[in-house]
């Protein structure tokens, strides 16, 4: 999910990751972690705002986001899903405006391959 993350055009804080969690510095993008979190809220994504080190922003806005991968995993997601979880991801920071109804689909069409129940 990281290297993911990384094609797409996230940057990660310390490059990327040895375990399910993942930290995505925003800095070089304009939005916040708190206008992010909310933005993937709206599209069925679920990811948490996150202070960063030396966040210049406050712990109520942040710079960053944390994203992890156990619910996704433990549903069966595969290397193939986080890709495009990435991609649907990059598409809320970057064209949330004019792209929003569009990942609500692709993420319905994605949760749907692995219900939650039988």
């Amino acid at each position: 999910f990281a290297k993911a993350l990384t094609d797409e055009g996230f940057r990660l804080v310390s490059g990327g990751t040895d375990n399910h969690l993942i930290l995505i510095d925003l800095q070089n993008m304009n939005i916040t972690g708190k206008d992010l979190e909310k933005r993937l809220d709206a599209v069925y994504i679920t990811a948490n705002k996150n202070a960063i080190p030396n966040d210049p922003q406050s712990a109520f806005v942040t710079s960053g986001l944390r994203v992890g991968t156990p619910a996704v995993t433990t549903r069966g997601f595969k290397e193939e899903d986080m890709a495009v979880i990435a991609r649907l991801m990059w598409q809320t920071a970057t064209g949330f405006e004019t792209k929003a109804d569009e990942i609500r689909a692709e993420v319905a069409r994605l949760t749907a391959k692995y219900p939650l129940y039988e």
